[in-house]
Parts: structure tokens; C-alpha cells; sequence
């Protein structure tokens, strides 16, 4: 008896202190977990417990994040193995953590065949690695250790030799298998090292080797304000790494089932998971998309280009834009007779499955080394910090480059120098060419002046008013001719638009009119018609054709070719079936259709297009013309920017310019553009900031209160922001639907970016970061009041009279067309 009550006695105590002294976050030896049961870590932001996939009813044990409503699961433990019903247990037997299944024993073991005999436990850590670990604090298994679709902050991607431990991304079978899918995401050590993705044994992606600051491959990664990466390769190790500089933010890697890799955060106001970029993301990220010795370039038409000195190897396929064959040199190498190299800059360093490094030879000895080695046909520096350092060289063939507008680093490519001094011809003739343009061009221009005088002089004495009706058509030709676009003939686009018959016209723009019609191949097209009497013109002309041509990204409307043909000039672009964002936000019955979560991808889908003007292409361009009418809605309501006409091309290092001639739309402009003419990448974001606005509200800014000419939208939620009632700006048929939070801090960025002083707007990459992540942001000024007081229509076609108001300073009459 008296044992019977020891041992009683003995099990209340084990109880009592595994339920009370125990943290919720570990597992010991004497309690294991059960289905329905979790483990949740200390500072409750992980889960570890029983989950069954979507449409499913086998079992798993995996970890989720714990203040996400939506179960996210982040790593499962038997993914090859699951349970059939509830019955599992997750308990520590001799040391090791181990899954149980009533009739089948052991389904899953952490340490496999380990027989370790002392005590361990296993915790749940914040990070979300569940580590096992002896009584005295060595780690014996870590989750970490064995990812599956998912890298967290902090989580290793890479190698350890000492452990022969692997760590890399398998995806899910399916939504409702988490099993190993066909797609892997790798560290392959094979030559120098680099990341991989797979489908199956075919290479999809890859990162490029680490060049000191990035992956070659990953220009993306320059977006150091928000992730703190690391790539660390030594003798022991070669793994990469990252944390967040915001540990409040919630951000994964995951690679999906369809073979992308994507990085989401986590926007806890809206309750959704937020993009924050994708790889591949273009055809440009496919691996050997241009073959061996080319470069693809996303931002050109004809995206494949062989490299100086190369060929297509297959010129009809290459026609045809099927560069997957790649290019083979047009004369062989000499070696000992001598070869030489040219460079190519902003580039994804090839392949370097063939490549080899010296991290103390300098550039100069890298160039050395290539050449007394007939098998070498490239070298790089190794590190681009500090100028370069280290030499990296390739062997074969050079496969999978791609040349950036910006990012990227220097390569020289080995060819003959026969291919060299052709080259330097070239640029002698070029030069040649160049200067006897200039005597010519300045010649023809003093020439064309005095002409110009003299024919203004005749019109002044006739009243004759100037027009654009005399186009140098020889002059439009030859820019069509040089802007990578596809020329129609004029018979072909009036076939397609059934001879630009009324029942064909979509509307009419400061361009001309517009005309929907369909190509021989079935593929709907919109055509832009010159309009003789338009106040648009050659130049705007000349200037869409040149730059839209050379943009290409999913929030810009998409050229397909152009006609200049005679006296007709027509652009031709993709057809956009839902029209434009004006035509739906401005209008009582239909604004109704678009929701707040269809606003918002708007809102974000204009922020990443006029980025990727900015600072992403390899151009970099002022729209000078952003406005909700110039807008389009694609078939899933995704915005495209369109009408670069008014758009200027600006240097790398130039940050502003000025103009005598203001044009815009009234209540986008900018108040230094306004008044100064001066104009900038923060004139863009002043004319998006307002479109902001306008979308929130549903009202345009420059026609607000009819009643009141001095009030506008920018005016009234800056009034209702400075009196805490900014979400009465808030569209009201929607504002019960719509995430409080997220109003909020949209308002606030549309309101900094309106701000008087152009310094004081952010840039659109601090736009883009954030509306897309709940970080602090700045307090807005006083924005500048651009009103309008009378107007002859509703699009900037049309010459108007307005006033706009800086801080008591009035400017009147100004044209903007």
C-alpha cells in the first residue's frame, strides 16, 4: 500500500511539473505530443503541431506561423510519409525525435539510426527551427538543417563538408501534397559555386556566382534596406544566407509548385501575403534562352544579340527570334598569333560550370593568364568591391549570359583580333562618319533656321497659325526604321480596323484618334492615328516609338509596330478590353465594379511600372504625362501605363532638366514643372501620388468641388489629415469593406508624395516599399494646391487657363498640351 502511494505520488509530481515547469515550447522525454496538441515558441510566432493539407486527410507534423490567420505551413517532417487518421504521436525516445503511428511504428526519425541514450529535448525556437538538443546544450538536430519549399531569415542554403549536410528547396507534389515535387532549388559546387534551379535534372535558373556585393544573376539584391544578405564560402562551408534589418516584418522564400521562386511578405492589415519579387520573372531568367556566346536582353525586342565577333548559328531560326541555338564565331581564335578580348558590361556572368578562380591575381594578370591559356575564353574579376579584385576565368563555351540596363558587372570575351581591329575600323569609320554628320547637321541646321525665320516672318505678316501639319516623313521613317519595332503597312492596319470606320473608333486622345481592329492572326490591336491638326505631333511621335519600344514590364502597355506611311503616322498597341482607369473611377455606376482590393493592385501595379522607368530599365525615363486616363486595365483589370509622348530620356547621373515648353495635364503637374519647367523622376511622383488620391476617392483632383474653384482633392485630405478624419477621403460606397490600416497608410503616401518641395517626396523605390510593407513612414508637409479654372475638356489634348497656388505665389495662363 504504502508503495502504491509512493508511486501515485511520484506520477502527480512528473505532471505537475511537466504542466507547469515545462515551457509550451519543448519537448521532453516524458510527454510527447499528441494530435490536436502544439508546441508554440516562446515568443509566439511559430507553431509546431498535426496539420492536413487542403482537400485532404492524411496527416503531418509541420510548423506554421502563428499570428498569420492564414495557416501557412513553413516545414513538414514525414512529407513522403504521412499519416492515415489522428493516431500520431511526436514523442523522444533514447534520445531521438521521433513520429509514431499506432500500427506502423515509427513513420519518421529525426537522427534516423541514432541511439543517443541520454536525456534530450526539443524546442520550438522563434526563428522557426525546432532544434533537438542534449542535456548539455549541444544541438544533435536542427528543422534548419532540412528544409523543405521554405527559407526563413536566418535559415542556410548550402553545404556543410563536415557534416555532409545539404541544405536546399524542394517543392511541394501539389496544394495538397507536401511530398518532394519536381522542382529543387540547390547550391551547385560544381566549378565556382552557384544556385540553381532545377525541374528534375533540367537547369530552369541560376543566381550567377557571388561577385562580393550579389549574386550576377540577382540585380534585385541591391534592395539592401530591407534584407541583410550573406554568402559565406570557405573550406568548411559554402552557404548563403539572410536576415531582415525589421524583425517585425514577416518575410519567407518559398519555392511553389510551379517552379517560382518568390519572396512574400507578410501585410498583416490586409490579411494577405504580399509579392515581393519572383524568379524566373521574365524570358530573359530561362536558362541558355539565347544559347551559347549571345546575351539576352529582357528590354529589346529582338531580346537575343550575339556577341562581338559571333554569329547565329542558325540566322532562320534567329530570324524568327528563336535564339536557343546561339551564335559560333565568325573567325577562329590564333592564340600564339595572337587574340584579344572586348568587354561587355551590366552582365549575368555565364555559366561557371567551367570556370575556375584566383583571388590574388589582379585583373590585369587575370588578362594575362587567359591569354597564355588557348582553352580560356573569358575572364572576370572574382570581387567587384573596391574596383575589382581576384580573377575568374571560363573554359568552353559561354552559355546563359544576360546584359542588364544597370547591375550586372564586367566581362571580357576572348576573340580574334582579326574581330578586334575590324572593330577599332569600325569606330574610326563611325567617328569619321560622326564628325563630318556634325559639319553637315550644323551646315543643314543654320541653314533650316534661316528658313524657319523667314517662314515665320511670312506667316506673321499673313496671320497664318503654325500647325503640324508639315511632318518630315523621311525623318519619322528612319526613326521607325532604328526603333527595333515591327513597321505595318498602311494597307494592313486599315484591313484590320475595317478602313478606320466609326464603328471601329474606340475615342480620341491629344494623338488623334484611336481605332480597335484585329490582325490576319487574330490578335485584337488598338492603332493611334496622327491626327493632321493634333497637338501632338512628330516629335511626340518619333519620342513614343524610340522609347516604348525599348521598355518592356507587365505594368507597360505592350507596342506591337507602327505605320509612317505617306502623311499617316499610327502606332499600334496591344488592345486593352477594359479601356482605362478614368473610365472606371470617375464614373458614378461603374466605379462600384472595382473594389478596394482591385484598387490597391492598381495602386501598386502603377508604383512597380513607373519604378521600372525610373530606376529598373535600362533606359531611364520621365513620363511627364502620368494621369488616370493614360492608365489601361488589361482582361484582369492589371494596369499598363501608356502615351509616352511626352516622355524624356534621362542620363545616369542626371537628376533633373528644364524645359520652355510645360506640357501635362492640369492637377498632375508637378508645382516646379508648373511653374519653372523644371522636371524629374519627383515630377512622376507628384502626378502618382495624385492618382493615388483619385483612386481612394474616386473624384478627379482638378474638378473636385464645382462650387468651390480654390478647392481640390489634394486640398481637402490634406485638410481631413491634419484633422485626424482622413478615411472620410475613402470612396464611400466601399470604406465598410476596406482594411483601416491600409487606407490609412495609403493616404499618407499619396500625400508625401505631393509634397511642395520635389526634395521632399520620396523616391518611387521608397513608394513601392512602403505600400508594400507596414514599416514607419515620414509625416507629410503642406503639399502644393494646383487648382484649375476652367478647362475646355476633360483631356490634356486641349489648350487650357488655369492657376496654380505655392504658398501664396499665383501663376495664370499657362499652356499645357
Amino acid at each position: 500500500m504504502a508503495f502504491l502511494l509512493r508511486f501515485s505520488h511520484s506520477l502527480f509530481i512528473s505532471f505537475f511539473l511537466f504542466r507547469f515547469c515545462t515551457p509550451i515550447d519543448t519537448i521532453i522525454p516524458t510527454h510527447a505530443i499528441d494530435d490536436g496538441e502544439t508546441l508554440v515558441s516562446a515568443g509566439k510566432k511559430f507553431v509546431l503541431g498535426f496539420f492536413s493539407p487542403s482537400n485532404s486527410n492524411n496527416r503531418y507534423i509541420g510548423i506554421w506561423y502563428n499570428n498569420v490567420p492564414e495557416q501557412t505551413v513553413l516545414w513538414v517532417a514525414n512529407r513522403e510519409n504521412p499519416l492515415p487518421n489522428s493516431s500520431g504521436v511526436l514523442a523522444i525516445i533514447n534520445g531521438d525525435l521521433v513520429l509514431l503511428d499506432a500500427r506502423r511504428g515509427t513513420v519518421w526519425s529525426a537522427m534516423n539510426d541514432s541511439n543517443v541514450t541520454n536525456y534530450s529535448s526539443a524546442r520550438l525556437l522563434d526563428s522557426g527551427n525546432l532544434v533537438l538538443s542534449d542535456n548539455e546544450g549541444r544541438v544533435l538536430w536542427e528543422s534548419f538543417d532540412h528544409p523543405t519549399d521554405t527559407s526563413l531569415p536566418g535559415m542556410k542554403l548550402g553545404v556543410d563538408r563536415r557534416t555532409s549536410i545539404d541544405r536546399y528547396l524542394t517543392s511541394w507534389k501539389s496544394p495538397n501534397d507536401p511530398a518532394h515535387g519536381e522542382f529543387s532549388f540547390r547550391l551547385d559546387s560544381q566549378g565556382l559555386p552557384q544556385y540553381i534551379l532545377w525541374k528534375g535534372s533540367e537547369r530552369v535558373w541560376r543566381s550567377g556566382p557571388w561577385n562580393g556585393q550579389r549574386f550576377s544573376g540577382v540585380p534585385g539584391m541591391n534592395l539592401n534596406f530591407i534584407f541583410n544578405f550573406r554568402y559565406v564560402a570557405n573550406e568548411y562551408e559554402t552557404y548563403f544566407t539572410y536576415d531582415l534589418y525589421n524583425a517585425s516584418v514577416i518575410s519567407r522564400m518559398v519555392l511553389n509548385g510551379s517552379g517560382e521562386l518568390q519572396r512574400l511578405t507578410w501585410i498583416d492589415r490586409n490579411h494577405r501575403w504580399n509579392l515581393f519579387w519572383a524568379i524566373p520573372g521574365e524570358r530573359c531568367d530561362q536558362y541558355a534562352q539565347c544559347g551559347t556566346y549571345a546575351g539576352c536582353n529582357a528590354n529589346q525586342a529582338q531580346s537575343c544579340e550575339c556577341l562581338h565577333g559571333f554569329e547565329p548559328r542558325s540566322p532562320q531560326d534567329w530570324y524568327l527570334r528563336d535564339g536557343s541555338d546561339g551564335c559560333v564565331r565568325r573567325r577562329p581564335l590564333e592564340c600564339e598569333k595572337g587574340d584579344g578580348f572586348f568587354k561587355l558590361a551590366h552582365a549575368k556572368l555565364p555559366d561557371t560550370l567551367h570556370a575556375r578562380v584566383d583571388t590574388r591575381a589582379s585583373l590585369k594578370e587575370c588578362e594575362d593568364q587567359c591569354l597564355k591559356n588557348c582553352s580560356c575564353t573569358a575572364y572576370s574579376s572574382a570581387d567587384i568591391n573596391g574596383g575589382g579584385s581576384g580573377c575568374m576565368m571560363w573554359s568552353g563555351d559561354l552559355i546563359d549570359l544576360e546584359v542588364y540596363s544597370d547591375g550586372g558587372q564586367d566581362i571580357y570575351v576572348r576573340v580574334a583580333a582579326s574581330e578586334l581591329d575590324s572593330k577599332r575600323l569600325v569606330s574610326k569609320k563611325r567617328m569619321m562618319i560622326l564628325i563630318i554628320t556634325i559639319i553637315l547637321g550644323a551646315i543643314l541646321f543654320a541653314f533650316c533656321g534661316c528658313c524657319l525665320w523667314q517662314r515665320q516672318k511670312t506667316r506673321e505678316g499673313s496671320g497664318e497659325n503654325e500647325s503640324n501639319h508639315g511632318i518630315n516623313e523621311i525623318e519619322l521613317e528612319e526613326s521607325t526604321r532604328g526603333s527595333e519595332l515591327p513597321l505595318f503597312d498602311l494597307h494592313v492596319v486599315a484591313a484590320a480596323t475595317n478602313n478606320f470606320s466609326s464603328e471601329n473608333k474606340l475615342g480620341e486622345g491629344g494623338f488623334g484618334p484611336v481605332y480597335k481592329g484585329k490582325l490576319m492572326n487574330g490578335e485584337e490591336i488598338a492603332v493611334k492615328r496622327l491626327c493632321k491638326n493634333s497637338g501632338q505631333g512628330s516629335e511626340e511621335f518619333r519620342n513614343e516609338i524610340l522609347l516604348i519600344a525599348k521598355l518592356q514590364h507587365r505594368n507597360l502597355v505592350r507596342i506591337i509596330g507602327c505605320c509612317a506611311q505617306g502623311e499617316e503616322k499610327m502606332l499600334i498597341y496591344e488592345y486593352m478590353r477594359n479601356k482605362s482607369l478614368d473610365w472606371f473611377i470617375f464614373d458614378e455606376t461603374r466605379r462600384v465594379l472595382l473594389d478596394w482590393r482591385q484598387r490597391f493592385n492598381i495602386i501598386m501595379g502603377i508604383a512597380r511600372g513607373v519604378l521600372y522607368l525610373h530606376q529598373d530599365s535600362r533606359l531611364r525615363i520621365i513620363h511627364r504625362d502620368l494621369k488616370a486616363s493614360n492608365v489601361l486595365l488589361d482582361n484582369e483589370m492589371n494596369p499598363r501605363i501608356s502615351d509616352f509622348g511626352m516622355a524624356r530620356l534621362f542620363g545616369g547621373n542626371q537628376t533633373q532638366a528644364n524645359t520652355n515648353r510645360v506640357v501635362g495635364t492640369y492637377g498632375y503637374m508637378s508645382p516646379e514643372y508648373a511653374m519653372d519647367g523644371l522636371f524629374s523622376v519627383k515630377s512622376d511622383v507628384f502626378s502618382f501620388g495624385v492618382i493615388l488620391l483619385e483612386i481612394i476617392n474616386g473624384k478627379r483632383n482638378n474638378n473636385y468641388f464645382s462650387d468651390d474653384p480654390s478647392q481640390n482633392l489634394i486640398r481637402y485630405a490634406w485638410e481631413l489629415w491634419n484633422e485626424g478624419r482622413c478615411l472620410e477621403l475613402v470612396d464611400s460606397w466601399m470604406l465598410s469593406s476596406c482594411p483601416t490600416n491600409e487606407l490609412q497608410r495609403c493616404i499618407q503616401v499619396g500625400l508625401l508624395c505631393v509634397q511642395e518641395n520635389a526634395k521632399d517626396r520620396p523616391t518611387m523605390a521608397s513608394v513601392v516599399f512602403m505600400l508594400g510593407i507596414d514599416t514607419a513612414m515620414p509625416t507629410p508637409k503642406q503639399p502644393a494646391f494646383c487648382v484649375q479654372k476652367s478647362f475646355n475638356s476633360k483631356d490634356s489634348s486641349t489648350s487650357r487657363t488655369g492657376s496654380c497656388t505655392i504658398n501664396e505665389v499665383s501663376i495664370t495662363d499657362l499652356q499645357a498640351q
